[in-house]
């Protein structure tokens, strides 16, 4: 099942301008970073890597003035920003479910600068509040090294698992995790404290919790309780 499409069209290796442009866009991002953000920051960090290191200071500038919405002055990091696609090459880039399972696809044949500044780009398209919760993600993202499994999503989440319900509705997954009953929409602080200090007892090892996985399910625990204690 499709849950996010980001669509970039770009030069072509021989071509003697550079241009950057967007395409279709599926961006879910509510609530924020959603499943939209949340691929954005994939494209980011698997091109990211590849990316001079010198251009760095520039591309956080830029995601720095998207982020505020601001009017960024054309062209930028050697590329220019347009609308108009004629004689450009296609990226698509899109997460995917399978069941409780995610995966990403990244399909083009352009640059990882081009790839990355398409992502900062489609942040534009997002409103004010999603922006400002899905930028600083991306900046995470640009550091990111490893593989773009469960633990990237978790990052990008800011600790929360990287299972569908998680990444599609975080306060259904804080609900469940947390042992509220089904129907539960907006409990008391109080008891969202009380239910976490006894989760979290009963995961610790010295409580009879399973070591190899406490560490996890105790940062999940913190990040279900800030979800729902905002």
């Amino acid at each position: 099942m499709l849950l996010a499409e980001l669509e970039v069209w770009h030069s072509r290796p021989i071509a003697p301008t550079r241009r950057v442009s967007l395409g279709h866009l599926v961006l879910p991002a509510d609530p924020a970073p959603g499943v939209g953000g949340l691929l954005l920051g994939a494209v980011v960090a698997a091109h990211a890597p590849d990316i001079d290191d010198d251009l760095a200071p520039d591309v956080h500038r830029l995601l720095a003035e998207v982020e505020r919405g601001e009017r960024v002055a054309q062209p930028r990091l050697r590329h220019r920003y347009q609308a108009d696609r004629h004689g450009l090459a296609r990226s698509l880039h899109s997460l995917i479910s399978d069941g409780d399972q995610l995966s990403f696809e990244f399909r083009g044949q352009g640059s990882p600068l081009q790839q990355v500044l398409g992502a900062i780009y489609a942040l534009e398209r997002l409103d004010a509040t999603a922006r400002r919760v899905v930028a600083p993600s991306l900046r995470r993202a640009y550091r990111w090294r490893g593989p773009l499994g469960e633990a990237f999503i978790s990052s990008f989440l800011g600790g929360a698992s990287g299972s569908f319900t998680a990444v599609t509705n975080p306060t259904a997954w804080a609900l469940d995790l947390l042992g509220f009953p089904p129907g539960t929409v907006k409990p008391p602080k109080k008891e969202v404290t009380s239910r976490f200090r006894l989760r979290v007892r009963d995961a610790h090892p010295d409580a009879g919790g399973d070591s190899a996985v406490a560490a996890k399910l105790i940062s999940d625990l913190g990040e279900a309780r800030r979800i729902l204690s905002p």
